[in-house]
């Protein structure tokens, strides 16, 4: 028997993620949500994965201008509650899925990929091989 190819997410999956990760950053927006921490500093809602049977869903985010995350996912996990009922009254579905936060480190890595592309070592590797293949191409 066969493995079957994972599927990736259903359209249906990622319109209703968006409309999660709208419903949470508009809620976080407008300061609906009384906690310190989160009045603090403003919290950027990146992505949010739903799974297959939309009833969990796991949401990245990352505080504005970088830092630790740490006390900002503390926050936002004390107040999952309320997060939820604020995705129960402006997503209309018939289950409302439970929200778990992680750190978004998407950022953090293409930093750390552009700081090695700027690299003078990779930089002088890159333009010999651009080099090479202009030479290639003019023996043909």
């Amino acid at each position: 028997m066969s493995k079957q190819p994972a599927k990736g997410p259903s359209q249906r999956q990622l319109r209703v993620a968006e409309e999660i990760r709208q419903a949470l950053s508009y809620a976080l927006e407008r300061g609906d949500i009384y906690d310190p921490e989160l009045s603090r500093r403003p919290i950027t809602v990146t992505k949010v994965d739903l799974s297959p049977d939309m009833r969990n869903a796991m949401v990245s985010v990352t505080p504005l201008g970088g830092g630790d995350a740490k006390p900002t996912l503390e926050a936002l996990k004390r107040q999952k509650g309320i997060l939820r009922s604020h995705v129960a009254n402006s997503v209309h579905m018939k289950y409302v899925p439970a929200l778990r936060f992680i750190e978004d480190t998407s950022f953090d890595i293409s930093d750390h990929i552009g700081a090695l592309l700027r690299d003078p070592h990779v930089a002088q590797d890159l333009s010999s091989d651009e080099d090479a293949d202009d030479y290639d191409k003019e023996d043909d």
